[in-house]
């Protein structure tokens, strides 16, 4: 028998404390959550995080309640080993190692690229909140809302890496969520900066950047 695959691959609480921790602190440092509101959007992706790590170590629910189905599909996978969990490198018969495999290089890309997005967004926000202008710089020159396109694209990430059925139930939850404190804050934002921020939203998308730049409208 193989020592890898002899070793537990569930039951690992301290592996879901100690992950869970890592990330959130780690998320925790790059959106650096002030307000109310804030702390909302970060204490949603913590529990997404909490979820996650808890079926990657502790509880395999989504196997357990697919285990029927999985094992009449694949009869030759040992479900109950860890590698077995990134399921879409399994089910679409990805054979080599499964750290290596597409979808895993996939979702690092989304999670890298959501953490470098929070990172600058959070740089030129505290700069505008500090001199109390707008933040239309950096990617606030592209969207209107990077740090919720960043927080959505960590849990996309996640979700190519070890998809589950609640995370899965989440994603659009959050989602939604996000897009609604997003309006809110607009609100808030427009009535502060008037026609500044009116010209500002008319020529930069809230969630999704144009491929091509739009033209400034005249001041």
């Amino acid at each position: 028998m193989n020592p890898a695959t002899s070793a537990p691959a569930y039951g690992l609480w301290t592996l879901v404390v100690i992950n869970s921790a890592v990330f959130i602190i780690f998320l925790y440092s790059f959106a650096k959550p002030q307000t109310t509101r804030d702390w909302r959007s970060f204490g949603a992706i913590s529990a997404f995080l909490v979820a996650l790590f808890t079926e990657m170590y502790g509880f395999p629910l989504t196997i357990y309640l697919l285990s029927g189905w999985l094992q009449s599909r694949y009869p030759g996978v040992d479900w109950l080993a860890h590698d077995a969990g990134h399921l879409l490198e399994t089910l679409f018969g990805w054979k080599a190692y499964p750290h290596f495999g597409p979808f895993h290089l996939l979702s690092f890309a989304f999670i890298g690229g959501g953490f470098i997005l929070l990172s600058n967004a959070w740089r030129v926000l505290y700069a505008a909140q500090k001199n109390r202008t707008l933040a239309t710089t950096g990617p606030y020159a592209r969207i209107r809302h990077p740090q919720y396109v960043g927080f959505v694209l960590i849990m996309l990430g996640f979700l190519v890496q070890w998809p589950t059925i609640l995370t899965l139930a989440m994603f659009p939850v959050l989602v939604f969520m996000y897009v609604h404190l997003a309006r809110r804050e607009e609100r808030e934002v427009e009535r502060e900066f008037g026609e500044v921020y009116a010209r500002y939203a008319a020529r930069t998308p809230a969630f999704i950047p144009r491929l091509a730049a739009a033209p400034r409208t005249s001041p």
